[in-house]
């Protein structure tokens, strides 16, 4: 018999319904119904995991990290340790986020994790959170993808128009970038940035096209952008590969003395920033849904992604810092672009060139898989009613939730035009730790409350390596917050804003969903009575 209705309130059942979790069965039967068509299998999964994690970090970040900037000190030649460190703190992640994924194959990753452990309200929290991970990120990227784009221009000054070659400011960067750029020149920003009614006016137009490029590719489906990713992980893996087989010539062992010039601390500072250039494989398990065998394809997916990048990673790690002495103060066009800097240092100008073409298709692969990742979380929140139904809309021909995509496209859009985007791209860090802890924690639960599920990856050692995944990714993340940075403290406040979300849309819509089916169970049961 239907339970007696009760309209949505705060103050009936109020922690039993935050804590309300959703069967892994349900999850299931759900997305068999959902029609999100199954086209990845084991090889696509290490492109989209190799194609999201190698982008903005190895071709930018590790060159802050190993020669430190005024907020923190580097790690210098120890970077590889901070390499391995980072790559630790994932693995045991990974194989959490593996054991998941080949039981509950479903779109949604961490979000819907959590919704079958730890339940409702930090189900939202988690999806709240990843949010920062993919969707901030991904126009964190589009605009890294932009500036590279116009530094790869400006090597082309003297062929083409000076316009193209040299834009103004305020046509390729957001509004706080170009007011900085124009202080560090000694120009007014007012003379060089137009403005409307008094406010300064800014449009990041190579950053805008390239999402709406990424948007459009992945309406026709997630096949199709796979093999786009696959042709952009080809070509900036060529790259990287030039720059460790040139660069090895090149390297003065003189430089990897001091190893460790600032000791553990730039050791552990360089782990905490270089993590970010780690952060992506977790976005194969939002795909989860769309793979044709996702209990043998996902384990090799996420593994296989993980271990190729540290290998490409620890490799750079060591011809970058043979070649570059990190021990002291260096150019600002190294932290920039580290590896072509140094191919221009040995006066390899051509292979300086390709260094910067491969960063381009690197960051084109992570935007693809990013706005993916955004869209599929999105969608498994759409199911559990703490968005619109429409956004589970799919395209007549594609199958993919073409809608939802969109939304995520011009919401970027927006993004692009008003946010201070060095400072999100730093909370990305904060939400991937958050939800790498809770998927570990998650792990945990359910092998207490259902032992008997069939799981085709188990964890191994467990609960020891969930538990190491929580003390490394807690460590790095407590270490960050003792640094009062702008991420650190803003950080909270996101998950502020979250909770009052939920609390005030996401609790009274799913209790709303509720009254509903039970409306229809009445119905029912009233009809069949007629009936009788």
């Amino acid at each position: 018999m239907a339970e007696k209705f009760n309209r949505a309130t705060f103050t009936r059942n109020f922690l039993r319904k935050l804590t309300k979790i959703k069967a892994p069965d349900e999850m299931l039967a759900e997305a068999k119904d959902a029609g999100l068509e199954k086209t990845l299998g084991a090889w696509d999964l290490i492109i989209l995991g190799v194609g999201a994690i190698i982008g903005s970090g190895i071709f930018a970040v590790v060159g802050i990290a190993a020669a430190g900037s005024a907020d923190q000190p580097g790690a210098g030649p120890a970077l590889i340790v901070s390499m391995i460190i980072a790559a630790i703190a994932c693995i045991f992640s990974a194989l959490c986020y593996t054991e998941f994924a080949t039981m509950i194959p479903v779109a949604g990753g961490a979000y819907i994790y959590t919704f079958a452990t730890l339940g409702e309200f930090a189900a939202w929290m988690v999806g709240w959170v990843l949010m920062l991970e993919y969707a901030v990120g991904f126009i964190a990227v589009a605009c890294a993808w932009s500036n590279h784009f116009v530094q790869f221009l400006h090597g082309f000054s003297k062929v083409l128009p000076a316009w193209i070659a040299n834009p103004p400011i305020w046509l390729v960067n957001d509004i706080h970038s170009a007011m900085k750029i124009a202080n560090d020149n000694g120009v007014n920003p007012h003379d060089v940035i137009p403005s409307v009614l008094g406010m300064p006016i800014c449009i990041n137009i190579p950053a805008i096209i390239m999402v709406l490029l990424s948007t459009m590719i992945l309406v026709r489906g997630t096949k199709d952008s796979t093999k786009m990713a696959g042709i952009m992980v080809f070509v900036k893996l060529a790259v990287i590969a030039l720059f460790v087989l040139v660069g090895a010539f090149y390297i003065k062992p003189d430089n990897w003395v001091p190893f460790a010039p600032h000791g553990f601390e730039g050791i552990f500072a360089g782990a905490f920033l270089i993590f970010f250039a780690y952060i992506g494989f977790d976005a194969i398990a939002t795909a989860a849904e769309e793979c044709k065998n996702p209990q043998k394809d996902l384990p090799i997916g996420i593994i296989g992604s993980l271990i190729a990048t540290t290998i490409v990673y620890v490799l750079v790690a060591l011809v970058l810092t043979g070649m570059q002495d990190t021990s002291g103060n260096v150019s600002a066009a190294f932290l920039a672009a580290p590896m072509a800097y140094c191919m221009k240092m040995i006066h390899q100008n051509w292979a300086a060139g390709l260094i910067s073409l491969g960063s381009l298709a690197g960051l084109t692969s992570v935007l693809i898989v990013m706005e993916m990742a955004a869209t599929r979380i999105l969608y498994a929140m759409s199911r559990d009613h703490f968005i619109s139904k429409r956004f589970q809309a799919l395209h007549p021909k594609f199958k993919t939730p073409h809608v939802l995509t969109w939304t995520v496209g011009l919401l970027s859009v927006l993004g692009i035009l008003t946010l201070d985007l060095n400072i999100a791209a730093e909370l990305c860090n904060f939400g991937t730790f958050t939800s790498f802890i809770v998927v570990c924690i998650a792990v945990l639960i359910l092998r207490h409350t259902e032992p008997d599920r069939p799981r085709p990856f188990k964890v191994p050692f467990s609960p020891w390596m969930p538990a190491m995944g929580i003390i490394c990714c807690g460590g790095l993340m407590i270490y960050k917050m003792q640094s009062a940075t702008s991420s650190a403290l803003l950080f909270p406040v996101w998950l502020g804003v979250g909770a009052l979300i939920y609390l005030y849309y996401g609790f009274s819509r799913n209790r709303s969903n509720e009254n509903e089916i039970h409306r229809q169970l009445v119905h029912n049961k009233n009809k069949q009575e007629i009936l009788k």
